[in-house]
């Protein structure tokens, strides 16, 4: 393995980041979706629910392009670098939360094969640049909205809060799994000083996904397909991968992010859904029950 399968010249990508960030608002390619957010504890944690205030033009434009591939090609306004000569970053073009980057695929892989040891060098390449929560969801069950391969990295911390994700609290007792968690998952701790050397932390961090995997149940299946959909969060510190049973509750879609402590609802009726059910309720309901 050589340096050069990362292309990214070290230092730029924040910058990058928030420049194309500019560029693509003016342009109009990026339509970012406002957001209300109001926190909701349970289990003594304060989980971040933000209320969508306008979807209507990324449903629309999702109608539209039902059957097309928004990454091939892509929109080259939304373009940030490459990192890889497998992998390239662009903005999200609905995001939420400011500065939020696609890892994506230069060709076409399904987003429900397991991730590879590219996917990983591309993944440590931008979080040697900025602390960032990267995220998976594999495949519809898990919240994905695309086809095509693709990672999600937002910056940390998700709020203003001292915490940089809101499920912190539950980290510092966690070794293989987090005990608080009422549904299976599986958890690993990384070493932060890997993103010194991307190269060599995706060799480790690939190993370590297996192993989560298998803790989890999920195997192989043909064509390096997986064997159930699940969710991945990973930070430069931690990975988590949580299997999902149920792509919604009551409607209201969770991806990776949930795993976090950070959901999404389209109106008032939403929230107060969560309000009364609770978030790690719901998220019980979604994930594989612990026997």
């Amino acid at each position: 393995m050589v340096q050069e399968k990362i292309l990214l010249q070290s230092g730029t990508l924040w910058n990058r980041i928030k420049e194309q960030t500019e560029y693509a608002l003016k342009c109009g390619a990026l339509l970012s979706i406002p957001t209300d957010f109001e926190f909701v504890e349970q289990h003594g944690i304060k989980f971040l629910v933000r209320i969508l205030s306008n979807l209507i033009r990324k449903d629309q434009n999702q109608q539209q392009k039902k059957n097309t591939n928004p990454f091939l090609p892509y929109e080259p306004d939304l373009f940030v670098a490459d990192i890889s000569p497998t992998h390239v970053c662009l903005l999200n073009k609905f995001n939420v939360v400011d500065h939020h980057i696609l890892i994506i695929t230069r060709a076409f892989e399904e987003q429900e094969k397991l991730l590879t040891l590219e996917d990983f060098t591309a993944m440590w390449a931008c979080l040697a640049e900025f602390d960032g929560l990267v995220f998976y969801n594999g495949g519809k069950i898990a919240g994905a909205s695309q086809p095509h391969k693709h990672l999600q990295i937002v910056p940390l911390p998700l709020t203003q809060s001292e915490l940089k994700i809101p499920i912190e609290p539950l980290l510092k007792s966690a070794e293989l799994t987090i005990p608080e968690l009422p549904f299976i998952h599986a958890f690993t701790q990384l070493d932060p000083n890997w993103s010194n050397s991307p190269l060599e932390a995706a060799v480790r961090t690939l190993e370590l996904y297996q192993s989560l995997l298998s803790a989890v149940d999920l195997t192989v299946e043909e064509d390096h397909r997986q064997s159930g959909a699940y969710n991945l969060l990973a930070t430069r510190e931690w990975m988590l991968i949580v299997p999902r049973s149920h792509a919604e509750f009551a409607g209201i879609g969770v991806n990776s992010l949930g795993f976090a402590g950070a959901l999404l609802v389209r109106n008032e009726q939403e929230m107060q859904v969560i309000k009364e059910q609770g978030p790690m309720t719901i998220l019980q309901h979604i994930a594989l029950p612990l026997v």
